[in-house]
């Protein structure tokens, strides 16, 4: 499957806005919104681009960590596979450096993450030593990246209809458990009306929609519009430890967001205090944006660089080899049940 500049177009259209209505993204791209809903349908039939919704992650709200995993590597594809189907880590990768895998871990609390994700990493077979970093700011994320093929009066046009939510920055915990019963749907498909929730869950779709309303409103969710990797034109994806002097992370983080392909940037614990992850075309442009994090953020400096050799899950969806999303999803959407 290729993809053609009217479906990155509209994969733009939904980065910006994830769950903008077609209508509305026929205003921007001058196309039926019949036709941009049917070209939606290929994509996501394909695995080629999917809306999802995920924990945000903000350490004000909940944990986010960085864990870095040795394994032997006989054991390597049984250790994956298991880090993978645990809902609380995000993210697994495999890297090309002296750590075999990358993980990104939510949790409610750093009780929680002792509780349920250490102790499930000292009993996984294979599993040699593990190494966290724990975020105590996110800067910048994947719900930021665009694919930048938008014209300038179509971004116009965008920025017109898009307005952000009125966030009332609630704790998940904060939220009964009939709110938070919608999240799961939210991260199978973050487009997910209340009228489809409701014919699922067997409510009235009045009821769900006040409920949906409150979920968006909190603040708890980021909703993003991924891409398969391999069709975004930027398949290489680098992430490096870096340590910026303390005090300056807020000017690095706006430095480092002028920076298109950063997908992530945010300050951390650990050996280093700073982590960035970019996609890149080629691995040639690794040593290009080394140069660019020089040149914008004065002091900066690059312990370490570490290239992924596959995304095995990304933010909760399970992928396949070529990228493309598998339809199978792992999602800790039961936040507010004791365990």
């Amino acid at each position: 499957m290729e993809l053609s500049e009217d479906d990155l177009a509209l994969i733009q259209v939904l980065q910006a806005s994830p769950r903008l209505g077609w209508a509305d993204a026929a205003k921007v791209l001058g196309v039926h919104a019949t036709t941009l809903a049917a070209r939606w349908d290929r994509l996501t039939s394909n695995g080629a681009a999917w809306v999802t919704a995920h924990l945000a992650g903000d350490p004000k709200q909940m944990l986010l960590a960085y864990v870095a995993v040795d394994c032997e590597m006989n054991l390597r594809d049984s250790v994956t596979a298991e880090l993978a189907a645990v809902p609380e880590i995000v993210t697994v990768e495999e890297a090309a450096s002296n750590r075999d895998l990358m993980l990104t871990v939510i949790t409610r609390s750093l009780e929680e993450f002792s509780a349920k994700i250490i102790t499930r990493l000292k009993a996984v077979e294979g599993l040699t030593k593990y190494q966290v970093a724990l975020c105590t700011r996110l800067h910048s994320s994947g719900d930021d990246w665009r694919l930048n093929v938008l014209s300038r009066a179509q971004l116009a046009t965008l920025r017109t209809l898009v307005s952000p939510p009125a966030a009332e920055s609630v704790q998940a915990a904060q939220l009964p458990q009939s709110h938070l019963d919608l999240l799961p749907f939210l991260a199978r498909d973050g487009r997910a009306t209340a009228a489809d929730i409701a014919r699922s869950l067997g409510r009235h779709p009045a009821t769900v929609q006040r409920q949906l309303n409150r979920v968006l409103a909190s603040g708890i969710l980021s909703f993003r519009c991924e891409i398969a990797q391999a069709y975004s034109s930027f398949p290489v994806t680098c992430q490096w430890f870096v340590n910026v002097p303390a005090g300056q992370h807020d000017a690095a983080a706006a430095q480092i967001r002028t920076i298109s392909n950063v997908r992530l940037s945010a300050s951390t614990t650990g050996p280093t205090n700073f982590v960035i992850i970019m996609w890149l075309q080629t691995l040639a442009d690794v040593m290009s944006a080394e140069l660019a994090l020089q040149q914008k953020v004065p002091g900066i400096d690059i312990v370490e660089s570490a290239v992924m050799l596959r995304t095995v899950k990304r933010v909760g969806w399970m992928l396949k080899e070529d990228t493309t999303a598998s339809g199978a999803v792992v999602h800790a959407g039961n936040l507010g049940a004791a365990d």
